[in-house]
């Protein structure tokens, strides 16, 4: 293996950021206040350390939507000045009539590689972020995702797993666009029967060849490290999708919160330890610099 790949991490200024301004603002991972404050680039390059990652995708972090360009030309501008991150996932609202001229505005960042709105709707209001649960089946949300394909750019997709119906309906409407699947899935219900319906949407989405997962902030809803539950929702994510389509993301620094880095870096190397070098390689590295292009 070349070297460790995180596609998905977070650096941003507070002033920037709604919900770490102003009220304390509820939010799916728990209290944040450690986190209420800038997260630089210089700090997530000392977070990750001598851990052997050698590239990184930036993931947008909900700047006011207005300032989706701004957010990007800062984030090429820091790529620019110290070398990472490698590319960058932006926003975009794809609820209006015609994304199209906001993808012209970040055409123009060479690190652009795509975008990420997130749909993920939930009964619980904590854990909720859309508008409605069926904006997958959207036409205007459709329209747009599958504009995404005509400037070569990937969609991150973020849903529950009552939703991964719909977002497989949307995956296949959109079949020029690589889909790439927040968090595996974000499985927020662990009975028996949440981890069922979960197994079952995950089937329906790994059905789809345009998608893939992201095994990332796996840590979300139990707010901690814990090497077993990391390894029970790796192993089974790439036992449905396969090595090729799965991916390393640190979602730093929101696990910072209960974790360091070098842990987390940890937990997921152990969890892939029982897979073969070439699967290791796919989901650690390989897959993210395919996915986003990242030798480009």
């Amino acid at each position: 293996m070349t070297g460790i790949v995180d596609a998905h991490h977070h650096i941003w200024r507070q002033a920037d950021l709604p919900w770490l301004t102003g009220p304390m603002q509820p939010r799916i991972f728990g209290p944040y206040e450690p986190i209420r404050r800038d997260y630089p680039i210089e700090e997530y390059l000392a977070d990750l350390r001598d851990c052997g990652v050698t590239r990184s995708v930036y993931v947008q972090t909900n700047w006011a939507n207005d300032r989706f360009e701004d957010e990007a030309a800062w984030v090429q501008a820091t790529a620019d000045k110290l070398g990472w991150p490698h590319a960058i996932v932006a926003y975009a609202d794809l609820g209006v009539d015609d994304v199209r001229p906001q993808l012209d505005r970040l055409k123009q960042y060479p690190l652009v590689r795509g975008v990420r709105m997130q749909l993920h709707w939930h009964d619980n209001p904590l854990y909720r972020f859309a508008a409605r649960p069926d904006l997958c089946a959207d036409p205007r949300i459709r329209a747009n995702v599958a504009r995404l394909g005509d400037c070569g750019f990937s969609f991150d997709l973020q849903v529950f797993a009552p939703q991964m119906a719909g977002a497989a309906d949307l995956a296949r409407a959109c079949p020029d666009v690589t889909f790439i699947l927040q968090h595996a899935g974000m499985l927020e219900d662990r009975s028996r029967e949440g981890r069922d319906a979960w197994h079952a949407g995950m089937t329906r989405l790994a059905a789809c060849p345009n998608v893939v997962s992201k095994l990332s902030g796996l840590g979300t809803f139990i707010h901690r490290n814990d090497p077993d539950h990391v390894a029970g929702i790796v192993l089974e994510t790439v036992e449905i999708f396969g090595a090729q389509r799965c991916l390393f993301g640190s979602n730093f620094p929101i696990e910072k919160l209960w974790t360091s880095y070098r842990e987390l870096i940890e937990a997921h190397q152990d969890a892939v330890a029982p897979l073969s070098a070439d699967a290791r390689d796919s989901i650690l590295s390989a897959t993210a610099i395919r996915i986003y292009r990242l030798d480009k």
